[in-house]
């Protein structure tokens, strides 16, 4: 009965708030004024960010680690002292397994090598990876050449080179250059190559010291079989987990590891990490920015409505009664106002990356790109929340003061 009796005393008062913020147009046009900017402006910076994140995680899987490593177990913690003891076989029947599964694109061999690099008189260390150059076909959207080819099969002896190794050792596309590695065995092995392309990636220290070469080569230079690692490509990142589990029993793990690209892509967490903090400050800033400009605004209604609460309360409206009815007036406040301010905001994203953002190189590269706002589902959802709970927090206290008027000198007021 008296769960009854609240709800129908909740719903008289919202049809009355839903009344008064519909009469009082010219308070409630600036109180939505303050709500969508702040939507949009949430919108807008988080769906840069967004943008700026996922082009840095595809950018990391399609052109450096792919969504899942295959390797030897222990490899990535004791294969740096000595990587040709954990090679992966060369038969080719376990990536055969691999390729049946329906999100598989393809897995890319990829045998790891350092060496020197010599051109002329300049002599440089580098960090190569053997690699062939069709499964490579994957990974060349993020993969950019900017001056030459990419790897072919049918020039064995053509590589391409990282933009930053290729200025510090003064190198062009077409110059011949010498290898120098150490094999398997702990001799010194050297091989003729030359320049196919220059390429770079997101990652400029990557770039600084990284080449590519096609993986018979490698092997020829080290004098083994098989590789480092697969990389496996799937048709989208969000199937990784899924993937990972379907492929986990093909493998024994006392010999092979699988690993998806998140436990190896350390940059890319320290990044979203220190942007997801930039978009806390945010939206802090702008809740803050609501709640003092909301509340400023139902504090001057309570005062322009002191009459009327107090001829409600003389009438025999409770005092809860007058405290639910506004803070039911901020709460429909925040409503409209966040879902016009995301609906504002969405079609602006749309058409600002229609246009496009045109960005700068970033510190250390000559390339700039286009930017993008990506509006997801989830910053939508925390634009109306902030709205919602900024305009719901602003209201309690001009709703509490009105709540506790004294009905006498409520009805005196500017008589």
């Amino acid at each position: 009965m008296n769960v009854n009796r609240f709800l129908q005393g909740a719903s008289i008062d919202l049809a009355q708030a839903v009344r008064n913020v519909l009469r009082q147009k010219r308070r409630v046009a600036f109180a939505l004024a303050i709500l969508v900017g702040g939507c949009i402006s949430l919108l807008l910076a988080g769906g840069f960010i967004q943008w700026v994140l996922d082009i840095m995680r595809e950018s990391t899987i399609r052109s450096q680690l792919g969504h899942i490593q295959i390797v030897r177990t222990d490899y990535h913690k004791k294969g740096i002292a000595d990587p040709y003891k954990y090679l992966l076989p060369a038969d080719g029947s376990k990536e055969a397994e691999v390729l049946k599964h329906p999100s598989v694109r393809a897995i890319a061999p990829r045998l790891s090598l350092v060496g020197l690099i010599s051109l002329g008189d300049s002599t440089l260390s580098f960090m190569g990876h053997g690699v062939d150059p069709v499964a490579e076909m994957e990974f060349s959207k993020y993969f950019f050449v900017d001056d030459g080819e990419r790897l072919s099969v049918s020039d064995p002896t053509g590589i391409v080179i990282g933009q930053g190794l290729a200025e510090s050792i003064g190198a062009k596309v077409g110059d011949k250059l010498v290898l120098t590695v150490t094999t398997a065995k702990g001799s010194l092995n050297a091989h003729d190559v030359h320049i196919r392309g220059i390429f770079y990636t997101s990652e400029k220290a990557y770039d600084d010291v990284a080449i590519q070469l096609p993986i018979e080569l490698a092997r020829k230079l080290i004098r083994v079989e098989g590789a480092s690692s697969w990389l496996v490509v799937l048709d989208a990142t969000e199937r990784t987990d899924a993937v990972l589990n379907d492929l986990r029993p093909l493998f024994d793990p006392k010999s092979f590891e699988l690993v998806p690209w998140y436990e190896l892509a350390d940059f890319y967490s320290k990044s979203v990490t220190l942007f997801l903090r930039q978009v806390l400050v945010v939206k802090i800033l702008i809740g803050i920015i609501i709640v003092l400009s909301i509340s400023n605004t139902l504090a001057m209604a309570v005062i322009e409505r002191t009459g009327e609460i107090g001829t409600m309360m003389a009438m025999g409206v409770r005092r809860h009664s007058v405290l639910r009815l506004f803070i039911f007036e901020g709460l429909m406040l925040g409503v409209i106002g966040s879902a016009i301010g995301i609906l504002i905001g969405w079609l602006l994203s749309l058409a600002i990356s229609a246009v496009g953002i045109p960005m700068p190189p970033p510190p250390g590269m000559k390339n700039g790109f286009t930017g993008q706002i990506t509006v997801t589902l989830e910053l939508a959802f925390d634009a109306f929340l902030l709205g919602t709970m900024a305009t719901l927090i602003a209201s309690v206290l001009p709703a509490w003061k009105a709540s506790r008027m004294n009905v006498v000198d409520a009805l005196r007021h500017q008589r």
